[in-house]
């Protein structure tokens, strides 16, 4: 695979502003929400075939999540994208001010195996509704889902604008050479500490959501095997690999 290709493509793309406009986004928000709809049946079979989700849990923790997230970029871009007019200091008086959000460039996104779509396509989202371009890293531990997914993106998009690039680590790796403008990784800790020595090579601004630890305390008086089942369902790691 051509990772400096793919890179070298979406930079191209931001640059030539299309995805400044309102309309450009607002268009690709609605075409994420239409690909997922078209392809929520096989969303569902990947899920149960990579974590053993049912369809209730698929749709609660995944699918459903990211519907609520879509109608909700959908419905705030317009605000979003709004200059906010700003007091001037003293040495600027006379003059209008406005706070203008704009976006980074060309993002990377590093998804877990836990939750392989919500975790995936979430960040995918703001990314788009911020105006940038996308290259997403699915995790190869939920390869159903990751298959799936670059599928279907494929088919949906431009991949000059949103791409899906599988692989093992030494994919990873690769991307993590390239110069990107933002990076967004969800998963371990070792391995967001590689991450971020990686971005730091190009100055690269990051957003870690790194897996932490949920302690339980278990008294004496507890219900074992409820206390149990508790403890693994409301405990959910984010590792390099399932556990």
């Amino acid at each position: 695979m051509d990772v400096h290709g793919i890179v070298d493509a979406q930079r191209e793309f931001f640059l030539t502003g299309k995805t400044l406009s309102y309309d450009f986004r607002l268009k690709q928000l609605q075409n994420l929400r239409s690909m997922i709809k078209e392809n929520e049946e096989a969303l569902y079979e990947a899920l149960q075939k990579d974590l053993n989700k049912s369809r209730q849990e698929a749709l609660t923790t995944e699918i459903g999540f990211v519907y609520a997230e879509l109608d909700v970029a959908i419905k705030n871009l317009k605000r979003w994208m709004k200059q906010e007019k700003t007091s001037a200091p003293l040495t600027h008086k006379g003059t209008i001010n406005y706070i203008v959000n704009e976006p980074y460039g060309t993002v990377l996104i590093i998804s877990p195996w836990n939750y392989p779509f919500q975790l995936a396509i979430a960040p995918v989202i703001g990314a788009i509704a911020a105006g940038n371009t996308v290259v997403l890293k699915p995790s190869e531990y939920s390869q159903a889902v990751s298959a799936c997914l670059a599928e279907m993106v494929g088919k949906a998009f431009d991949a000059a604008f949103f791409a899906i690039v599988e692989g093992e680590k030494e994919i990873s790796q690769q991307l993590l050479q390239e110069k990107f403008d933002y990076i967004f990784f969800t998963g371990s800790t070792d391995v967001g500490k590689s991450v971020m020595r990686a971005a730091s090579e190009h100055l690269t601004p990051v957003t870690l959501e790194l897996g932490g630890k949920s302690p339980a305390i278990v008294d004496k008086d507890a219900k074992v095997n409820l206390t149990a089942k508790r403890i693994v369902w409301g405990n959910s790691p984010t590792p390099d690999k399932p556990v």
